[in-house]
């Protein structure tokens, strides 16, 4: 294996004594409205839905709720509205072990919101409304500046300002917090930010509208994670069914395909393997291990209905992978 294992590798004071690490998250909140249709509508198009229902997400969220779930000390920074969906995003938080000391309630703005259709093959698209996400500020960061000093891993995403997410990363390199960027929805990320990155985490329409590679197979995801590590240092690129591929700046590449189950509902996967991946890195798991790791859990994230996720836990992950070898 090519890839430096090096980054990650050293457990935190707080793991030795068996504490576990914590990941904080900075980033969205949103109440996700599920629709079951047999296909995603083109335009102009009306479809009979099959059944609709909610439940609590955003990709912050959903990356925070991932992390506490497979063993991480989660804190969450961000913000919500005033009103019924910011009580039930908060309350979600708080079941899955979640700290939301630092997730603040708007006066003014109402809470993020996304629809989602997925289709009969258990794909999906969706739509958000940000809402109160938007207004992320530097002196909520401020606020939170003890919780992100105090962690391993900080998390990103596009889904709030940009100037906040600047602000994140540097207060986090100032005191030795490494972070992880998710570049989604894909927006041009300023040097102010990207010189504070220390894994990029993109997937294949991501990587694409970055660096301009149609990532349509395993080694053009190898590729644009090679142009990618030019410039984050280290980059993960997810390709859904096909797999991932690893680039980390001087070295080369490396890529696997994915593990072959049987698909039932695709939503939020990548966010549970960037939750989960931050989770293993907090805890001073080497990259490429925690990559596996996370990559696995995805696979079985995919594979049980919406019911059964939140039980997936390492334990069940680590049987997987023993039962591939």
């Amino acid at each position: 294996m090519t890839i430096d294992d090096s980054l990650y590798s050293v457990p935190h004071e707080l793991e030795k004594k068996g504490i576990p690490a914590q990941v904080v998250v900075v980033g969205s909140l949103h109440l996700d409205i599920i629709v079951h249709a047999p296909d995603r509508p083109k335009k102009g198009e009306t479809l009979p839905g099959s059944g609709w229902g909610y439940k609590a997400g955003g990709k912050g969220g959903n990356q925070a709720v991932a992390a506490a779930q497979f063993g991480a000390r989660t804190s969450m920074v961000g913000r919500v509205g005033n009103d019924d969906f910011g009580g039930r995003l908060l309350n979600h938080l708080k079941s899955a072990g979640v700290d939301t000391a630092h997730v603040c309630t708007d006066p003014v703005t109402g809470s993020g919101i996304s629809v989602a259709i997925i289709d009969a093959e258990g794909d999906y698209g969706a739509v958000i409304v940000s809402g109160a996400n938007l207004r992320l500020s530097n002196e909520d960061l401020d606020v939170a500046r003890d919780v992100i000093r105090n962690a391993q891993v900080l998390v990103l995403q596009n889904e709030v300002p940009e100037l906040a997410n600047a602000a994140a990363a540097k207060l986090a390199r100032e005191y030795g917090v490494r972070v992880i960027m998710n570049a989604a929805p894909a927006r041009p990320l300023g040097p102010d930010l990207v010189a504070n990155i220390d894994l990029l985490i993109v997937n294949a329409v991501e990587a694409e509208m970055i660096c301009g590679v149609a990532v349509k197979s395993l080694p053009a995801a190898t590729e644009a994670a090679a142009i990618l590590s030019n410039q984050f240092g280290a980059v993960v690129v997810t390709a859904g069914g096909l797999g991932w591929a690893m680039g980390v700046a001087g070295k080369t590449p490396y890529a696997e395909s994915a593990h072959r189950v049987e698909l039932v509902d695709t939503h939020g996967a990548g966010d549970l393997f960037i939750g989960a991946l931050a989770a293993r890195c907090a805890s001073g798991v080497p990259l490429t291990e925690a990559v596996h790791f996370a990559n696995a859990a995805a696979a079985l994230f995919v594979s049980v209905p919406v019911h059964q996720k939140n039980t997936l836990t390492s334990e069940k992950v680590t049987t997987f992978l023993s039962e591939l070898r």
